[in-house]
């Protein structure tokens, strides 16, 4: 029988706001969590991510390393981040240098299922369900589909 390494699940080395909620089992690691944020189980937020105030992370989200997310944001179930673009055809095989970072603004909601490359994603943007966001986007608004694009402006309201 071949040895086994079995790594535990859990909440290591992390920063957080005041008035967080996280509901386990999470497996949080070197991450900086601001205040008021809701973090639902199954969710893995890995090293040098920082996700701002008032932020809800529902279930089963993967958000990985060189992520920053802005304030008031909603990162929908089963939302995917990648940092590397497998540049060399295939995984990057732990050079960091083929990583790239990923920059989402305020007021930003991710749907469920999204995927989301490394990208810079401004204010005021709603990425639906499913969508692959494989380019930056500049514009407030609707972004749907694979690759993302947008179909329409955010309502005014208030």
């Amino acid at each position: 029988m071949g040895k086994v390494d079995i790594l535990e699940i859990g909440i290591v080395d992390v920063k957080f706001g005041d008035n967080v909620k996280v509901v386990k089992p999470v497996n949080l690691y070197g991450c900086t969590i601001g205040d008021n944020c809701f973090i639902g189980p199954f969710v893995e937020i890995q090293k040098n991510v920082f996700i701002g105030n008032n932020c809800k992370i529902q279930s089963h989200a993967f958000i990985c390393e060189l992520v920053t997310i802005g304030n008031n944001c909603f990162i929908s179930h089963g939302a995917m981040f990648i940092n590397d673009k497998f540049q060399k055809g295939g995984p990057a095989q732990g050079d960091k240098n083929l990583w790239s970072e990923t920059i989402i603004g305020n007021n930003v909601s991710i749907g469920t299922n999204a995927t989301i490359l490394p990208v810079k994603i401004c204010d005021n943007v709603v990425i639906g369900a499913g969508s692959v966001v494989t380019k930056d986007i500049t514009e407030p608004g609707i972004y749907v589909g694979n690759p993302a694009r947008k179909i329409n402006d955010l309502p005014n309201i208030g």
